[in-house]
């Protein structure tokens, strides 16, 4: 078997390892950073193992839903996921309009490690059950990728300075 293509990105935040999970966490706070530049709505959060986390992204009359589905819960120092990345409106899968090659389901593990003052988090994504389409448009992506989790990291850093 092919190995498959993994996004990781690293990030240091100046904070506390239980705030920094927090910002993850909270859905009152998870809503303002998560999906930068969208006014992000959660219908669901239950954060615990087979727990859902139901997200609508909304650009003007325009939505995108997200549905995902807790692995693992370890509080403060992990979170696995299943990510469907483009639902309809039900909560069912569906394919994404804005990015056809993309996996309809990734493996999202996020580590959050108390360094000092600070917090790695460190975040990681691969697609499950692609086709060979997705996973190349997955790949092709993961460059890119860094700009749109950046600009909500950017914002987190600013609720946590509110925190």
């Amino acid at each position: 078997m092919t190995k498959l293509p993994e996004y990781t990105l690293d990030r240091l935040f100046d904070a506390p390892r239980e705030l920094v999970w927090r910002a993850w966490t909270d859905p009152d706070i998870l809503q303002k950073w998560y999906g930068p530049g969208a006014e992000t709505i959660i219908h669901k959060f239950d954060l615990e193992p087979g727990g859902l986390w139901l997200n609508e992204m909304k650009w003007g009359e325009k939505s995108h839903f997200q549905k995902v589905v807790f692995k693992e819960v370890t509080p403060p120092s992990r979170l696995i996921w299943h990510h469907h990345s483009s639902t309809d409106a039900d909560w069912q899968d569906a394919p994404n309009p804005m990015m056809p090659s993309w996996p309809a389901l990734l493996l999202t593990t996020v580590t959050f490690t108390q360094a000092g003052e600070q917090t790695n988090v460190r975040l990681s994504q691969i697609p499950l059950d692609a086709t060979d389409e997705q996973i190349a448009g997955f790949a092709a992506s993961m460059a890119g990728m860094s700009k749109g989790w950046g600009s909500g990291y950017a914002i987190i850093d600013e609720l946590l300075k509110e925190m």
